[in-house]
């Protein structure tokens, strides 16, 4: 009999790149819904600061430091946790990085770090945490992609790849599991973050500043996260894409 059970009891949920953003407001969200939180991410003080907002909110929470591009470092963070509470619910992959530029600037090393990040970093989640899922009989994927994955823009030629690469994985892996592991795919559109802080071009700085006039909360994704984890176990969120109604 599967030592999983599905159902509105709290949940061990993992979430990468929770230092800040979606990940920072996803954390948040969830620990405040009664789950309990395994956070990871590369700076550790940031990490403490969510943590700690989360404790004083009555929450429960684990923090761990976690580079995504080392597969040996995700699968401890998965595994240290299956450890600890026997079990594990849900993995958020939410880690990614956004240094755009034309390709013409040739600006090779940054993509070669969104590949590895947002790619992956991706599909290290994914083995980390699939193992557990199945021996459990049940779990839930949750992808951070973007509205990168249903469109390119100048200067964002490798993000998008990247982003589409993430929605494809995503949904050949929904379509390979066992349907008691649910998988759903986030797509958000301008969302208030760091991530065009990484923007190291100027033009592509500027382009970014004009695209960014109308933008939502990080908090608007963690509604849609929490939504899709919410729902009762035969029904599946595939996927949302959430964006601020101006953006076209």
């Amino acid at each position: 009999m599967p030592i999983y059970l599905e159902t509105h009891m709290k949940k061990i949920v993992l979430v990468t790149g929770a230092s800040s953003g979606i990940g920072q407001a996803t954390s948040v969200r969830l620990a405040r819904e009664g789950h309990h939180l395994v956070i990871g991410a590369r700076r550790e003080d940031r990490l403490a600061a969510v943590a700690e907002s989360i404790r004083n909110e009555g929450g429960s929470v684990e923090v761990h430091r976690l580079d995504v591009t080392d597969r040996s470092d995700v699968t401890r963070f998965a595994d240290t946790a299956a450890e600890r509470h026997g079990r594990v619910d849900v993995i958020v992959n939410n880690a990614g990085v956004m240094p755009l530029s034309r390709l013409d600037s040739l600006l090779v090393e940054e993509w070669e770090r969104m590949i590895d990040v947002n790619v992956r970093g991706l599909l290290h989640g994914i083995a980390a945490a699939l193992p557990h899922f199945q021996r459990q009989g049940g779990g839930h994927f949750v992808t951070v992609a973007s509205i990168g994955a249903h469109g390119v823009v100048p200067t964002a030629a490798v993000y998008c790849a990247t982003k589409y690469a993430a929605w494809a994985i995503t949904e050949g892996l929904r379509l390979e599991l066992d349907p008691s592991i649910r998988v759903t795919t986030i797509s958000p559109g301008v969302v208030e973050s760091e991530l065009a802080d990484t923007i190291t071009e100027p033009g592509a700085q500027e382009a970014m500043r004009a695209y960014r006039a109308d933008s939502i909360p990080p908090e608007a994704i963690a509604d849609a996260i929490a939504y899709a984890i919410g729902r009762p176990p035969e029904v599946d969120v595939n996927e949302m894409i959430i964006r601020p109604a101006r953006q076209r």
